[in-house]
């Protein structure tokens, strides 16, 4: 899909825009840094009874992957 641009429809008075294909993010890519972040919330748990401070960091790194998540 090179190139390949798309025009919106008018909404109130909002001139014609763009959508660029090229910026849009990549679904496969947000899927598996989803997975990867389930996973690593899934651990903090599991650990949070055994070890409250590691389960703490594990969930605290979970949410920056959360981040990471939502710009890719």
């Amino acid at each position: 899909m090179k190139n390949r641009k798309q025009h919106k429809m008018n909404v109130g008075k909002e001139s014609h825009k763009e959508i660029d294909f090229n910026k849009l993010p990549d679904p496969k890519l947000h899927q598996r840094v989803s997975f990867f972040k389930s996973g690593i919330r899934i651990a903090g748990y599991i650990t949070l009874p055994f070890n409250l401070a590691i389960g703490a960091i594990i969930l605290v790194l979970s949410e920056l992957i959360g981040i990471i998540e939502e710009l890719v």
